[in-house]
């Protein structure tokens, strides 16, 4: 047998819980490719040009659950998460079969990793860049009259 090299033993995939494609009229016919393991979430889209970007599980911050009178009549609906990642802050899972019920295993799997990792709230919003520096707010009407205080 071959030797297995330390890149090899790196890169190895974990096992996906749950994978689909973006659906056109209910059928998945596009290049659009969406799957979660346990501690990442996968998209992936093109034929000959190909864009990939994962998300760990513990840097979402919010999941909302978004279906219209289309979706519903095909069968599909779409999950946004809205992250603390800086090259995707907000990532729209369209038109996949039951949304509801990725969206609940997503956050399931969500609280899972940020008890694991131990990552509090206060931390997730420094993350999403709400805290400046120094842990003042920034752009953030604090006292509700409509202009943004800047310190």
């Amino acid at each position: 047998m071959g030797r297995i090299d330390r890149l090899t033993n790196l890169t190895e995939k974990e096992e996906l819980l749950w994978q689909d494609r973006k659906r056109y009229l209910g059928l998945p016919i596009s290049f659009t490719v969406y799957s979660f393991s346990a501690n990442k979430f996968y998209y992936k889209r093109g034929i000959f040009n190909v864009t990939s970007e994962e998300i760990l599980l513990y840097r979402v911050l919010d999941l909302t659950f978004k279906q219209s009178v289309w979706q519903k009549i095909f069968g599909v609906g779409s999950v946004i998460l809205t992250t603390a990642d800086k090259s995707t802050p907000v990532m729209e899972i369209k038109n996949i079969k039951t949304p509801d019920r990725v969206r609940k295993a997503l956050s399931t799997l969500v609280e899972q990793r940020r008890d694991e990792k131990r990552v509090t709230g206060k931390e997730m919003f420094g993350a999403a860049g709400m805290f400046h520096e120094h842990g003042d707010l920034e752009g953030v009407d604090l006292d509700g009259d409509g202009i943004i205080d800047v310190h």
